[in-house]
């Protein structure tokens, strides 16, 4: 295929993807063991854990879509030609993760305003409020970690990001099981054990990045915390065009956190069916992040190259990788669909999870026909990011969410509908606003979009020399 070996084709998005793809991956099993293991002692905990994890992720996620855009920007940066200037983009994002996390810590009364407003039941909300204190004290790490990979996945260095997730996963899932049923020794700490493991395994990801990090400075000759100041032009370009990223995600997770909750307000079966559909639509998920950002990094590289027909040729290849690998998430979905729901069995009383059975069938099931729908807004919202459309591709997907928060609303308190009518009506909303998407892409208002400069080039003594005025 002519793609695979062309710039930005499949070889080169596969190069830049696929460790991402495997490190969402890492992320997915961390988060996924977390709810199983705790599945295990039984149900509360395991909807206890995906609530408060999702609301402590509501806290961050302004700043951590804010960081997020380091990605695009240091792609920008390298496609332009000023690739020194990357480590300022990372130095910006730290300064951005070290403000943040005082003004998450106030925010926890928001928090539990919620979980009060919204009906979560006992014995859930204890182990919900308990869960979210500690993953948010630990929410530093995972801001300064999102830090450290936007620099590397920005410069294609997505290899780097892959091992540290993978490093944390394993040490995750070894903490699980020895924190959370009281193996090797230690106290059975159950959900506490839980939390106490993702802030650690975070920590060890952060560290990894930052050593890496180091190496790297000191091998292309210069100190690594020269870059470490303030720049104005940088942290203007970050906060410009990453506020759009950080109040999408912040307006979005905020509306999914509300959708998790009307489920979880329902009744404690409704609250098991659909955790156990949330962690395996997670399955799905994360991975096609990893599509998104090699999109986002190969887009934005090549419009900063100002080659928006390079930018299309990553759309195509990433496409291609995203169709594949969803494929798989759809065969797993209807064609396992027992198997998967009944991993989550308790070891104990499996009366409430017997009767959340067939609505977490019906669930993923349903799940299974977006799937491939979902490929094409994730690979089509990174290009647009990439290119620097970032304002659209909020007020895009921020519809998308609160409107099916309202249908959602509607379905439940109005129309008194079942659970199942309810993520049906989701997964429709969601295949409405992929084709919305898809229509602003081949719109290609794109292709017009700079959002930095090339640097000009100067003939000297009869050589190409990059000027370095900036």
């Amino acid at each position: 295929m002519k793609s695979s070996s062309a710039p930005c084709g499949i070889k080169e998005m596969l190069a830049i993807a696929l460790p991402m793809v495997v490190s969402g991956s890492c992320d997915t099993i961390m988060i996924f063991t977390d709810r199983l293991f705790l599945a295990k002692l039984s149900p509360e905990y395991m909807n206890a854990s995906m609530g408060g994890g999702l609301t402590s992720f509501m806290l961050i996620s302004f700043f951590g879509g804010l960081i997020g855009y380091s990605t695009a920007l240091v792609a920008q940066y390298l496609g332009a030609g000023q690739k020194h200037r990357s480590s300022g983009v990372l130095a910006q994002a730290l300064i951005i993760a070290v403000c943040a996390y005082p003004i998450m810590l106030l925010c926890k009364p928001i928090a539990y305003a919620m979980f009060s407003s919204m009906g979560v039941l006992e014995p859930q909300l204890s182990a919900q409020k308990l869960y979210f204190d500690l993953v948010l004290y630990g929410s530093i790490f995972g801001l300064v970690r999102g830090a450290f990979a936007g620099f590397f996945s920005g410069l294609g260095k997505t290899a780097v990001v892959m091992g540290a997730s993978a490093l944390c996963c394993v040490v995750n899932v070894a903490l699980n099981w020895l924190w959370v049923f009281g193996n090797g020794g230690f106290p059975k700490m159950g959900i506490t054990g839980a939390a106490a493991a993702t802030i650690v395994s975070g920590c060890v990801g952060m560290i990894v990045m930052a050593v890496v990090y180091a190496r790297t400075a000191k091998a292309e000759g210069y100190t690594p915390f020269s870059a470490f100041r303030f720049d104005r032009e940088i942290f203007t370009k970050l906060i410009r065009y990453g506020s759009a990223s950080g109040i999408e995600l912040l307006l979005n997770i905020v509306a999914f956190n509300l959708m998790v909750m009307m489920f979880h307000a329902h009744s404690l079966v409704t609250a098991t069916a659909a955790t156990i559909m949330f962690n395996w639509d997670l399955v799905s998920f994360l991975p096609l992040i990893g599509i998104e950002i090699g999109v986002t990094s190969l887009v934005g590289r090549s419009m900063g190259e100002g080659r928006p027909d390079r930018a299309q040729v990553a759309v195509r290849s990433g496409t291609i990788i995203g169709v594949v690998y969803s494929l798989f998430i759809f065969v797993l979905f209807v064609f396992f669909t027992g198997p998967i729901v009944e991993i989550f069995r308790p070891t104990g009383d499996a009366g409430t999870f017997l009767a959340a059975v067939p609505i977490a069938e019906f669930m993923t099931r349903v799940a299974a026909l977006y799937v491939t729908v979902e490929v094409f807004y994730f690979v089509l919202i990174g290009a647009l990011r990439g290119a620097g459309d970032t304002w659209w591709a909020m007020g895009m997907t921020v519809t998308l969410h609160w409107l099916t928060v309202t249908a959602i609303w509607f379905v439940f308190h109005v129309l008194r509908g079942t659970p199942q009518t309810a993520w049906t009506t989701i997964v429709v909303m969601f295949v409405i606003f992929s084709y919305v998407v898809w229509l602003r892409y081949k719109n290609g208002a794109w292709k017009s979009l700079r959002v930095v400069d090339r640097e000009p080039v100067v003939l000297v003594n009869d050589a190409f020399h990059e000027t370095t005025d900036i």
